[in-house]
């Protein structure tokens, strides 16, 4: 289907864009192939260097649109161009050459789901009975895997993390329970306190980058450390299409980060009535507190006069305690994993160390630049 701007001289590619990316079954990069695929099948260009032009630019687009998190995004965007770029010595017509590309990236989006099923047969033999596997948020190809254990009998559990601020472990809970699999989400805060439960730590990610670590939901990083303190291993399921040429040093090196992310409020501190007010950023004083050791609540009450509070319950959904929306929005949505803290990632590739995934993306970015 088209999509036009309203001067009708320009290919919509955010519009092509949002209505791939709408489909539940569809990732973000495919999603990126799909609409950069017809923005080629609707572009007038008629020459090879036009249509590359063409294609950086709407790339770049799309990625300046979602700048808040482009980079599973931008892997998408980046496998497309490197995929046109090895064709250019394609032997038929420019619009023989155009229909090529079409047609390969709309079989290959066709077959995602042959991809994600290439990637549980792999990690499948990891995978024992009565494993407790912890895992982040939601990953297709994640669920695929586990599913695919379920149905060949394996008995497995599940925790999952809650994955705050979007809540992604809460459809990873409905999914895998409807299926009969024992699944628990937990507190992001308690993956240290369930480390020790767990026999694998299994996620995926939003991209893989040329150091061999990840980029994925904020909070992966910190389960991976987790995991490596407690001696456990962390397995990275993750489709050929997500390698991107990314080298981050540290988090701050992520295309995400801006000054916006971890800023503080400059609020000042209302002043108190008298002429004792403290200074903005100076802890009040306040009247001391009775504590139990200070007067026995036999002295102050009888048997008959105590009073029975009702029991509270340890958690609330009132949205007093929930962040503000201001608050969330200095918050990162995605995080870098160094390689370090991963032990093995299974692609449609093959089964790769972090090194390994490492120097095939450094080979691959030095044959793209010659």
């Amino acid at each position: 289907m088209a999509h036009k701007e309203t001067t009708g001289s320009k290919f919509d590619i955010i519009a092509a864009y949002k209505s791939f990316v709408n489909d539940p079954d569809i990732s973000m990069p495919v999603a990126a192939m799909q609409s950069l695929s017809e923005l080629i099948a609707q572009t007038e260009v008629a020459t090879m260097f036009e249509l590359m032009e063409a294609v950086k630019d709407a790339a770049t687009r799309l990625k300046r649109h979602y700048s808040h998190n482009s980079v599973s995004l931008s892997a998408g965007c980046d496998v497309f161009y490197q995929f046109i770029s090895s064709l250019r010595d394609f032997g038929q017509d420019f619009e023989g050459f155009k229909s090529h590309i079409i047609a390969a990236v709309r079989e290959y989006a066709q077959n995602t789901k042959q991809v994600k099923d290439t990637i549980a047969n792999h990690v499948d033999a990891f995978i024992q009975d009565d494993s407790v596997i912890l895992t982040h948020g939601y990953s297709r190809v994640v669920v695929n895997a586990l599913l695919m254990a379920h149905n060949k009998g394996r008995r497995i559990s599940v925790y999952v993390t809650e994955t705050r601020p979007r809540g992604l472990g809460i459809k990873t809970h409905e999914i895998l329970t409807a299926k009969g699999i024992p699944c628990t989400i937990i507190l992001d805060s308690a993956v240290a306190y369930t480390m020790e439960k767990v026999d694998i730590v299994m996620v995926g990610c939003e991209a893989v980058v040329e150091s061999g670590g990840i980029v994925n939901a904020i909070g992966s990083c910190q389960i991976a450390m987790l995991a490596h303190a407690f001696h456990k291993p962390v397995h990275v399921l993750a489709e050929s299409y997500k390698w991107t040429r990314l080298f981050p040093l540290s988090q701050y090196d992520l295309p995400t980060h801006n000054d916006h992310i971890l800023s503080f409020d400059l609020v000042s501190t209302p002043p108190t009535s008298g002429t004792n007010s403290p200074l903005p950023g100076t802890p009040r004083r306040h009247h001391p507190v009775l504590r139990t050791s200070d007067t026995m609540p036999s002295l102050l009450f009888t048997a008959t006069s105590v009073p029975k509070v009702p029991p509270q319950p340890s958690f609330s959904s009132s949205m007093s305690n929930v962040m503000p929306i201001n608050q969330a929005g200095r918050n990162p949505e995605v995080d870098y994993t160094p390689p370090e803290y991963i032990t093995l990632l299974f692609t449609d590739a093959g089964i790769l160390t972090p090194e390994g995934i490492s120097s095939y993306l450094v080979t691959m970015s030095l044959r793209s630049e010659s």
